[in-house]
C-alpha cells in the first residue's frame, strides 16, 4: 500500500503519519501541535496569536483533513466534531475561541446548532464561521441572522482565505473581550432543556401568525418533537401549543392596551383564523370581549381619554 501523509492522535496531539486512521480521532478532540516557540506566519503575512482553540464541526472527513492541516500547521489547537450535537457538546465543554461550522449535516444541521450555541449564555459569544457549498444569498443571510460572523465557501477551500478569516475574527473577538470585560450578570439557566425552550420560543415569536409545526420546530432546534415537548413541560410547565396560546394572548393584551389597531387585525396578526376565534380565546382567558378588555386596560393605565381623543381626531 502506498504511504500517504495524514494525521493521527498521539498523546492527545496531532502528528504526521503515513496512514490516516479515522478511528484515531472519532472518539475525542484532536489537538494541533503547539510546540512552536514563536507565532507562525501565514501566506498572507499575518501572524496568528499563540494557540487559540478552534472547533471544527463537519461531517466531511476530507474537509476536516484539509482544515486541520491548514490551521494546525500555524500553531492552532484543533478540536473536531462530526455532527452538530457533538459539536454543541464540545463547545460547552471546551469553550473554543472560534467555531467553523458546516451548514449541511445530517441530523442537527449547522443552522440548528448555531441556534443552540447563540441561545446558551456559555457559548453565545464564541464567533461562528459557516462552511457551505451552496452559493445562495438567502442561505448566507439566514446564517448571518442567526449570529454567524462570516462564511467560507466549499468545496474549493482556499488556504490563505481560511487563515485570513480565522485570524480576523479571532482578533476581533480578542479586542471585544479587552474593551468590555465581562460584568457580573444574573445567573442564566444553561440546562439543555432551558436552552432548547429558549431557541424554540425565540423562533415562535418571530411569526406567531404562521408558526412552524411542532415537527418542523423541533427540527429547527436540532432535536425531535418528543424531546422538545418534554423540555417545555419541564421548563414552562405546559406543552408547546399551550405556550403558544399564552404568548398570543399576552401579545394581544399588549396590543389592545397600547395601540389603536383594529381588533380583527390584531387577531389576524397573531394567527387566529377569524375574529370569532380571537374573541372566544380572549373571553375564555380574560372573561370579557376584546373590546371590553381594551377599555378596561386603558382605564387601569389612565390612557383611555387621550387614545379616544386621538381616535376622534383620526375620524375627522
Amino acid at each position: 500500500m502506498a504511504a500517504e501523509g495524514a494525521f493521527c492522535r498521539q498523546r492527545g496531539r496531532l502528528c504526521r503519519q503515513t496512514i490516516f486512521p479515522l478511528t484515531a480521532w472519532e472518539d475525542g478532540p484532536v489537538l494541533g501541535s503547539n510546540t512552536r516557540s514563536s507565532s507562525p506566519t501565514d501566506p498572507t503575512g499575518m501572524r496568528i496569536s499563540s494557540n487559540p482553540k478552534i472547533l471544527l464541526i463537519d461531517d466531511s472527513v476530507a474537509d476536516l483533513r484539509v482544515l486541520t492541516e491548514f490551521l494546525s500547521a500555524r500553531g492552532l489547537d484543533i478540536v473536531v466534531a462530526f455532527d452538530g450535537k457533538d459539536g454543541y457538546r464540545k463547545a460547552q465543554l471546551l469553550r473554543p475561541d472560534l467555531i467553523l461550522l458546516d451548514v449541511h449535516m445530517p441530523g442537527s444541521d449547522g443552522f440548528a446548532t448555531c441556534r443552540l450555541l447563540k441561545a446558551n449564555p456559555e457559548t453565545c459569544a464564541i464567533p461562528v464561521i459557516f462552511l457551505t457549498a451552496a452559493n445562495q444569498p438567502q442561505e448566507r443571510l439566514t446564517g448571518l441572522t442567526l449570529g454567524a460572523v462570516d462564511y467560507i465557501a466549499k468545496p474549493l477551500i482556499d488556504e490563505a482565505e481560511v487563515v485570513a478569516r480565522v485570524q480576523i475574527h479571532l482578533e476581533l473577538a480578542r479586542r471585544l473581550r479587552a474593551a468590555a470585560p465581562p460584568a457580573p450578570a444574573p445567573a442564566a439557566d444553561t440546562r439543555p432543556e432551558a436552552v432548547l425552550v429558549k431557541v424554540a420560543t425565540d423562533h415562535l415569536r418571530r411569526d406567531l401568525r404562521q408558526p412552524p409545526s411542532p415537527e418542523m420546530l423541533a427540527r429547527l432546534c436540532g432535536t425531535n418533537e418528543t424531546r422538545l415537548n418534554e423540555a417545555f413541560h419541564r421548563i414552562v410547565g405546559m406543552p408547546i401549543y399551550g405556550w403558544l396560546r399564552e404568548e398570543r394572548l399576552s401579545q394581544a393584551q399588549g396590543l389592545l392596551a397600547r395601540t389603536e389597531t383594529p381588533i380583527g387585525d390584531i387577531g389576524d396578526h397573531l394567527g387566529y383564523t377569524n375574529a370569532a376565534s380571537f374573541s372566544k380565546a380572549v373571553r375564555e382567558r380574560f372573561g370579557c370581549s376584546p373590546r371590553e378588555l381594551r377599555s378596561r386596560l386603558r382605564d387601569e393605565a389612565g390612557l383611555r381619554a387621550p387614545l379616544q381623543q386621538g381616535a376622534a381626531d383620526d375620524a375627522c
